[in-house]
């Protein structure tokens, strides 16, 4: 059998030596065996496990314990528990695919307010009566405000009136909220609505800015999500080798 030390499984890998002794040290990978000298001793598992780990944690899809979710996969497979981590495996890529039907929903609820908007201005809510109609917390509500998603008309006294307008836009920020949609995207998607009505929501959404400095997955949700499950479903074919192979 093949063995290698921590260097070349670093070179091979092309890592740091560093990250294969922090890999191990997190039981990202087995302990690997020692020589006479304290040596590390690596197999050829130890580097598809390392590749393994890598292609699970390409994606950070971090909403409803997904990350979480994904480590244990990890570990699992690393302990040689290759049937709990094909099945916890199967039940990620179920969730994943939950969430890309959450956005979706989401998607086409967005749409269906904005084009049933009505525009009337008759009636008017306090902060705390809009927050009460969506069902979300006061802090929620001025923290969209303060992220410029929406743009709040004052009395004369300086107090804030949200019109039936203004409540149709929060329903549609709620709807991308739920389903996690960072507020970048979000903000970004009304712009280009403010701009043109006629904007592809789910295009826009979905395509960051290109000046963009910081870009998260969540500012890219769906692409997130479809790669997302391409890797899960990718780790379970490994997976399903490794149970016949070691």
């Amino acid at each position: 059998m093949k063995t290698y030390r921590t260097s070349e499984v670093a070179k091979i890998i092309g890592v740091h030596p560093n990250t294969v002794r922090l890999y191990e040290t997190c039981k990202l990978i087995p302990a690997p065996m020692r020589d006479k000298n304290a040596y590390r001793i690596f197999t050829s598992f130890h580097i598809e496990q390392f590749q393994l780990a890598r292609k699970v944690l390409e994606v950070e899809v971090l909403q409803n314990g997904l990350r979480k979710k994904a480590v244990e996969i990890i570990k699992l497979s690393a302990s040689g528990a290759f049937d709990t981590a094909i099945a916890l495996t199967e039940s990620y890529l179920d969730q994943i695919r939950e969430e890309q039907m959450n956005a979706e929903a989401a998607i086409t609820s967005a749409k269906h307010i904005f084009e049933s908007q009505t525009h009337t201005e008759a009636l008017s809510y306090t902060r705390k009566e809009a927050a009460n109609m969506l069902h979300i917390t006061m802090d929620t509500l001025r923290n969209w405000e303060l992220n410029g998603l929406l743009k709040v008309k004052r009395k004369q006294n300086g107090y804030r009136m949200y019109t039936a307008y203004d409540i149709d836009y929060l329903k549609i920020i709620r709807a991308l909220r739920c389903a996690n949609y960072s507020l970048a995207a979000i903000l970004r998607m009304l712009s280009a609505l403010n701009k043109d009505p006629n904007t592809d929501i789910s295009v826009c959404i979905d395509t960051p800015h290109e000046e963009d400095e910081i870009v998260s997955v969540c500012d890219r949700l769906m692409t997130s999500l479809k790669r997302a499950e391409e890797n899960a479903e990718n780790v379970l074919a490994v997976l399903k080798q490794f149970k016949n192979k070691y």
